[in-house]
């Protein structure tokens, strides 16, 4: 996995973790790899898959059953497309608005 260095590593992994339950890679109340296997398949330090992994607990996508492992909550694929859904609205239609001012373009042009 190739990292950009405009966004934290940790927030990238996420968003590859939620393209993976959006594609249904890893399924709703499956079990995921622990901190230390994901990490070593990423080639990244496993504090970083924890801060991810804590991360994603926050909001309420993944789950820790202790002893057990991490897991995909139910209702994972609905919460991140609500969060996307949001993010998108807030962060880039108004980039794509003023993109759209700036060239003369209306949303009908490219619809």
């Amino acid at each position: 996995m190739e990292f950009s260095e405009h966004k934290p590593i940790y927030l990238q992994i996420s968003d590859t973790i939620c393209d993976l339950i959006l594609t249904s890679e890893w399924k709703e109340e499956e079990r995921i790899p622990s901190v230390r296997e994901y990490g070593g398949i990423l080639g990244v330090n496993p504090n970083t898959i924890m801060r991810t992994y804590d991360h994603l607990q926050e909001a309420q996508i993944i789950y820790n059953k202790r002893g057990v492992g991490y897991f995909v909550n139910s209702g994972a694929q609905d919460r991140i497309i609500s969060i996307q859904r949001e993010q998108f609205i807030d962060e880039e239609v108004p980039k794509i608005k003023r993109r759209l001012e700036l060239l003369g373009l209306k949303a009908i042009d490219i619809f």
